[in-house]
């Protein structure tokens, strides 16, 4: 592509100017920013506390969606204020229509922003949920840990939310049971020899069995890695 005139390196004016537009349009930059982030904050208020906390998948696309109308209307000279007003407009009101279609209509919520899905029940794995999402085994530790859990028969259940965000449910002390730990040194390489016979938990699943020495296979997901299972309680 041929440039209409060559670029002169380190042109101050060009630099911190423009050589389009005299000095006074900083002025209209000015003011366009003013007018936009008044847009902004207003939109924000239609939206409701919902649009500054974590945010779903449609709560995502309303922020890019507002944000590049008002970061090219704030230096832009030739976007009009009025058309940037009509996308504010259309967005928030586009807001507040699939809202009440995702009051009335729970199966277009769960469409729109996805549903909560099952991820650990009854201190164990659920892999046909786990295997459904983006995630890792890795990332799901790391946010149990987070939240003081030092292995998985601490834990009732764990949902993953719409926005991304994980709740645990956890067990009395009285219940909790034997469990796969989560500690990252020991899942870095976990053993297949079952050197001792005892309580074990599967290194991929979570499911706790009494194996004896040698090599076995988990018989819920033929995982043949094990860690010796944890009971310890959970301190908050």
């Amino acid at each position: 592509m041929l440039l209409a005139a060559p670029i002169e390196p380190f042109d101050w004016n060009r630099f911190f100017l423009s050589d389009n537009a005299p000095p006074l349009f900083l002025l209209e930059v000015a003011l366009r920013c003013l007018l936009t982030y008044l847009l902004v904050l207003g939109a924000l208020r239609v939206t409701g506390r919902r649009g500054v906390r974590q945010l779903s998948i449609f709560e995502l696309s309303i922020i890019l969606a507002l944000g590049s109308a008002a970061g090219d209307a704030m230096f832009y000279h030739d976007v009009p204020m009025l058309h940037v007003l009509v996308v504010f407009v259309m967005v928030t009101t586009l807001y507040s229509i699939f809202n009440w279609l995702t009051e009335k209509y729970p199966g277009f919520s769960d469409w729109l922003e996805g549903a909560p899905v099952l991820l650990v029940e009854n201190g164990e794995i659920n892999l046909a949920n786990f295997n459904k999402q983006k995630l890792t085994q890795k990332e799901l530790f790391g946010e149990l840990r987070q939240q003081q859990v030092e292995h998985l028969g601490q834990v009732c259940r764990v949902y993953i939310e719409a926005t991304g965000n994980f709740s645990a449910f956890f067990f009395e002390d009285g219940e909790v049971r034997p469990g796969l730990p989560i500690w990252p040194e020991g899942l870095m390489q976990p053993p297949r020899q079952i050197e001792k016979a005892g309580s074990h938990a599967c290194a991929l699943c979570g499911h706790v069995q009494e194996l004896p020495h040698g090599i076995t296979q988990c018989t819920v997901c033929q995982n043949d890695t094990w860690l010796r299972a944890c009971t310890a309680k959970r301190i908050a």
